[in-house]
């Protein structure tokens, strides 16, 4: 299936009138604050979110998996399902692949195909945390950080199979996540496993091409519960530092215990210049992978508050933003343009801080004041300027609505069926 102008258009007729009209009034109020609406809109144009290439299938837990009807079942489909997104928000418009998951077999047609629907290449994401079929070593007691020289070598090579692959594709990064560690006092030495990932890393790191950066994920627990290598930003931090410019830290929104202040986390890398880029999701307990901005909108606020200033305050590089959730109940691709949504929400939300007061209240030790300012940006619904941004861009003004109106899903399940299966799920 492919949405077409025409598709954007008709469904954009109905909601126009209305729209402008909430446009016209908010733009109107927030120039009373001094705030350049038009100036908010582009910003958010210009903001792109990368879909990854195993979100477009329904996800599942230990306890079972539901899969839903017209999944994508090969790269082709998943590629074209994110250009359905795209055409949607105008906001989607690259793929996170993950492989092995997802190999091309034919790297030119991959290309083209990617080409037609305005997707690129973004990160690619290796997986050392699974065995494959006919796999020499295993990944059972870790990868990179492994007592085993052969397993170690197996994951360093992977890696690099990855950045080739990436190469092909016009990819500039690769994503490193490792399960490794342990899940019982003694089962290894906590030392010896990050010095192996140390060493690990820096062959990975040597092989990545000059343009190239290599995102240095975390995670306290899971699949591992005693111990995890890399369990905290700072591990992630140190890494980065020691593998050299090329090497970040890649902040994953439920990658945290609870009530972690990520905040606080992403203005320290931004002040260090170490910060990478995101995975987007939302999270009650602990990597629950939710819906972005489902559970805690506020905090996603005030990490892009951090961004915002940290984008005019420091010389950190540009970020690689990217969801990384699991649609166990919604059909996935409403779930991501939900998301989506919510990502641009909180940005715009972000932009409109009146930092100059703010930092006056913060000088003044006034912290109600401070409070007032932060809390009236968010209460603020500009959902109007996310339509906006949409629209100008040829998106559509409701993407939810309109990828129901036009019955996406539907058409989708006549093509592939009731019980395709999204590839590596």
């Amino acid at each position: 299936m492919k949405i077409t102008a025409s598709h954007i258009e008709e469904a954009n007729e109905t909601l126009e009138k209305d729209h402008l009209e909430s446009l016209d009034f908010l733009s109107q109020r927030l120039a009373k604050k001094g705030v350049d609406t038009n100036l908010i809109i582009e910003k958010l144009q210009e903001l792109q979110i990368a879909i990854p290439s195993w979100a477009l299938g329904a996800g599942g837990t230990r306890f079972g998996r539901f899969s839903g009807a017209g999944e994508p079942s090969n790269i082709i489909q998943k590629i074209e399902d994110i250009g359905l997104i795209h055409a949607l928000n105008q906001s989607s418009n690259a793929v996170s692949l993950h492989i092995p998951w997802d190999i091309p077999q034919d790297y030119e047609a991959i290309r083209q195909l990617a080409k037609s629907l305005s997707i690129q290449f973004d990160a690619v994401n290796s997986n050392t945390f699974q065995d494959q079929v006919g796999q020499i070593e295993s990944y059972k007691y870790g990868s990179l950080a492994n007592t085993d020289q052969a397993v170690r070598e197996l994951a360093i090579a992977h890696n690099k199979e990855v950045i080739s692959i990436g190469e092909k594709l016009g990819s500039k990064a690769l994503t490193v996540w490792l399960a490794d560690g342990s899940s019982f006092p003694g089962q290894h030495s906590i030392r010896k496993a990050l010095q192996n990932t140390h060493e690990s890393l820096s062959e990975i790191y040597e092989a990545l091409p000059e343009d190239w950066k290599i995102l240095v994920e975390y995670k306290p627990y899971e699949p591992n519960f005693y111990s995890t290598v890399i369990q905290d930003w700072g591990t992630s931090f140190l890494l980065a530092n020691k593998l050299g410019p090329k090497a970040y830290t890649l902040v994953d929104l439920g990658h945290h215990l609870p009530n972690t202040n990520i905040e606080q986390i992403v203005a320290t890398l931004m002040t260090e210049e170490k910060l990478g880029g995101f995975h987007f999701n939302d999270s009650k307990y602990g990597d629950d992978d939710l819906t972005v901005g489902s559970v805690k909108p506020y905090q996603l606020f005030l990490i892009f508050h951090e961004l915002v200033q940290g984008f005019s305050e420091t010389n950190n590089p540009p970020l690689s933003w990217m969801i990384d959730a699991s649609h166990n109940i919604k059909d996935p691709l409403e779930d991501l343009l939900q998301s989506v949504e919510a990502i641009k929400l909180a940005y715009a939300q972000a932009l409109i801080i009146d930092q100059k007061a703010l930092e006056e209240a913060q000088g003044n030790h006034d912290t109600a004041k401070a409070q007032e300012i932060l809390q009236d940006a968010y209460r603020s619904d500009l959902r109007p300027l996310v339509a906006e941004a949409a629209r100008r861009s040829g998106g559509a003004i409701a993407p939810l609505n309109t990828y129901r109106q036009i019955g996406v899903r539907n058409q989708l399940i006549k093509e592939r069926g009731t019980s395709s299966k999204a590839s590596g799920l």
